[in-house]
């Protein structure tokens, strides 16, 4: 299947947090369902979340990007970690409507609140780009209680220069960690590097759908 005759569907949500809205990139016969959230800097266009939305839906997997209600009503600053979750939890009803099991993920604040929640929601599996395992400079912050404590299977994909924390960095646990060689928070690579910025997509989108085809 082309990626190019993907068409995306919008949906809107009513969470206890305000609107969200769902973007879907529906597989022809999906068996998953990857639901995607932004960070607290940016949104669905970060160029991860593009890429799996571009890739997955041949790997028949439906992609649902999730824009949390502050981004929706054009705030410029994410709320607490309570409210993120707040709105994840209200907008969840309409992805398992989808009908195949959902895995709950998302980019650096939306992993975050994937892993916080998959358990009470039932998520298959946790899916975090770019956790950020603690502010920059600041090891000793450490959030690894929150990737530890997600309670199903997990991934995480990780820049090697990321300085909320390198794949070095985090602790052993039950998850598997994928680098991309040279990243940095946002996955961008320098171009010293002699890694292209298509290469580094590549890497991610191939262990992401690897990832996904082992899941029963």
């Amino acid at each position: 299947m082309n990626t190019d005759d993907v068409t995306p569907r919008a949906e809107t949500v009513e969470t206890g947090a305000g609107t969200a809205r769902v973007t879907w990139l529906d597989a022809p016969a999906p068996r998953l369902v990857l639901a995607l959230g932004h960070g607290a800097g940016g949104g669905i266009e970060a160029r991860d979340l593009k890429a799996l939305g571009a890739a997955l839906p041949a790997h028949g997997v439906s992609v649902a990007l999730v824009e949390q209600p502050w981004r929706v009503a054009g705030k410029k600053l994410a709320p607490a970690p309570k409210t993120l979750d707040t709105g994840w939890r209200g907008l969840w009803p309409a992805l398992a409507a989808a009908g195949p099991p959902v895995v709950a993920g998302g980019r650096s604040a939306g992993a975050r609140v994937a892993c916080r929640t998959a358990a009470e929601l039932g998520a298959r599996a946790v899916l975090a780009l770019s956790f950020p395992l603690h502010p920059p400079g600041r090891p000793e912050k450490t959030r690894a209680d929150e990737l530890l404590g997600c309670g199903v299977d997990a991934l995480v994909v990780q820049g090697g220069n990321d300085p909320f924390g390198n794949p070095a960095e985090f602790p052993p646990g039950d998850y598997r960690i994928t680098e991309v060689p040279y990243g940095d928070h946002g996955f961008s690579v320098p171009k010293r590097s002699g890694l292209t910025e298509e290469r580094a997509m590549e890497i991610l989108t191939a262990s992401v759908a690897g990832w996904l085809a082992d899941l029963k």
